[in-house]
């Protein structure tokens, strides 16, 4: 295969299985905030975003502002959640070190959440020592994703040509800011359609962990 000089991973849905708990903590408190939301319509709104994008909206269906006590609120319920539920996604640890590997260490993790967040969810996955510092969130940006500013912080601290970068994401959202950036994205599509991929030229979808690991290692994983 292609050898990558840097890889680049999104955090939430491709290294930790995060987004339902998220995403049901942030209905709950929507809901009582005064926007009646399902799972799945919180869901379709906000995998892939940032909460803050989304000012405009919650503060038209709530009729309230969005403080920052509201967020702080919610990041500490959501935040004790991931504590008492948080599991990696299945197979995410070998790749993070099949992909240290094949990178020689020059892999980040580049996330549109929060810092705190990200960087709890990687130690709780035991993902820490091969990320270390490489640790970006879109929120420390000008802009989240799509765009592409996160893709390129990572890689300017990995000093890698993002052309030379391979992005993994979950989400349409994310692949675009990984294009954006020049960087070749894989798409993780665990349910197996990918229609969150259609319309975008993401290089492969893949549909289990096991099918990127042996395509990072292909000598040792067979």
């Amino acid at each position: 295969m292609t050898q990558f000089e840097g890889v680049l991973f999104d955090c939430d849905g491709v290294l930790v299985d995060s987004e339902p708990i998220t995403n049901g903590v942030l209905r709950e408190v929507l809901n009582e905030s005064g926007w009646a939301l399902t799972q799945a319509e919180c869901m379709q709104i906000f995998i892939g975003k940032a909460v803050r994008d989304e000012r405009a909206r919650i503060e038209a269906e709530t009729g309230q502002p969005l403080t920052d006590a509201w967020m702080r609120a919610f990041y500490a319920r959501r935040d004790a959640r991931l504590r008492a539920e948080l599991q990696p996604v299945h197979g995410a640890l070998e790749v993070v070190v099949a992909a240290h590997r094949h990178a020689g260490g020059r892999i980040a993790c580049a996330s549109g959440a929060d810092r705190p967040k990200v960087v709890m969810q990687i130690e709780m996955a035991g993902m820490h020592p091969y990320f270390g510092d490489r640790i970006f969130s879109g929120h420390d940006q000008p802009r989240s994703k799509p765009a592409p500013d996160v893709y390129l912080a990572a890689a300017a601290h990995l000093r890698v040509d993002p052309a030379r970068c391979l992005v993994i994401e979950d989400t349409g959202t994310g692949a675009q800011a990984g294009l954006a950036a020049g960087a070749t994205v894989w798409g993780y599509c665990p349910e197996g359609h990918g229609r969150a991929f259609k319309g975008l030229a993401v290089h492969r979808v893949f549909h289990r962990m096991h099918d990127l690991l042996d395509s990072l290692t292909p000598e040792v994983a067979r």
